[in-house]
């Protein structure tokens, strides 16, 4: 994945306004093996970052003592180690309040697990439920593989990045066998939410739409974030779900260029992201009752036209609830 590692001391790039920082992973040169582990002392100060950012790498977090709180997406995880977390790339992370933080903390890029492609599926189904409470056994048993990760990578002997791969491996498959204890979980603040949704509303509501906004998981993507958050965020923002904004965004778009511009129905599909003109006829006469012909031929207008289409709704307050 080009681009997720970096020299150390590379600033990040300053975020747009109303988007979260990406943050990327520091590596000692150029093309260096993309993997890195320590506690959250050796790691530096923002493995325990107190402020909503994202990632372009996975991390694994081992947390054997502390106090305060873990934000992932929308969920506030209290502190009870010891605990295993895992972070998905472009999933919003913070650590809230947290004090006496102690631990393991392991980075690595999606270039890492080529030896085991499978080990991606498992961390994301671990990154969709990321705090795992551990039991005296599996918490022994984590303790001892994390000490020989950091071992083999602190040595660095000749192979130690297929042991260390190897040795990741183990501990992703051991994680996803571990059975969940019951840990605690509040709602996360609202205000990440609001931040990813008016992101999204931006993309598929601007004047001139950007190109791959009709797709909820190009969106996800490009806020960074998983559309699983992206969801949730819009959903509590407007009460609608992304594919339902995305449809009316769609819509209103293909209304303004029949009536407004000279394209053909071909080229107007194409603009709201349809390849298959066919297609595009069949969702618009489920959206608006018409055919793009009868629409621009008039029938809009008598219908509402493209004066009275609702647009995506504000994110600066939740739709009314029934």
């Amino acid at each position: 994945m080009r681009g997720t590692t970096v020299l150390p001391g590379t600033p990040c790039d300053a975020p747009r306004e109303g988007v979260l920082p990406m943050h990327r992973l520091e590596v000692a040169m150029p093309n260096a093996m993309p993997f890195a582990i320590g506690t959250f002392d050796t790691i530096g100060p923002m493995s325990r970052a107190d402020f909503p950012h994202r990632h372009t790498f996975w991390e694994i977090v081992h947390v054997t003592a502390g106090r305060g709180a873990h934000v992932v997406d929308l969920a506030r995880w209290e502190l009870e180690p010891p605990h295993l977390c895992v972070i998905a790339p472009g999933q919003v992370h913070h650590w809230e309040d947290a004090r006496g933080l102690d631990g393991s903390v392991v980075l690595f890029t999606e270039d890492f697990l080529l030896d085991h492609p499978g080990d991606r599926d498992l961390l994301l189904r671990l990154s969709q439920g990321p705090w795992l409470g551990l039991g005296p056994a599996a918490h022994e048993g984590t303790a001892r593989l994390l000490q020989e990760l950091s071992g083999e990578y602190l040595r660095a002997a000749e192979g130690f990045d297929s042991v260390l791969r190897a040795l990741l491996h183990v501990l992703v498959v051991r994680a996803a066998r571990m059975p969940r204890r019951p840990v605690r979980a509040a709602p996360a603040p609202p205000g990440r939410a609001a931040a990813v949704a008016e992101e999204f509303a931006r993309l598929i509501g601007g004047p001139e739409p950007e190109p791959g906004s009709w797709s909820v998981g190009d969106c996800a993507r490009r806020i960074g974030v998983t559309p699983g958050y992206l969801t949730e965020a819009v959903k509590a923002a407007t009460g609608r779900t992304p594919g339902q904004l995305v449809r009316a965004a769609r819509t209103h778009e293909a209304k303004r260029l029949l009536v407004r511009t000279d394209l053909t129905v071909r080229q107007v599909a194409g603009r709201v992201g349809f390849s298959d003109p066919a297609y595009f006829c069949r969702f618009f006469r489920r959206e608006t009752g018409l055919s793009p012909g009868d629409f621009r031929r008039g029938g809009g207008m008598r219908h509402g036209g493209i004066h009275h289409e609702p647009r995506v709704p504000s994110i600066d307050r939740p739709a009314a609830r029934a």
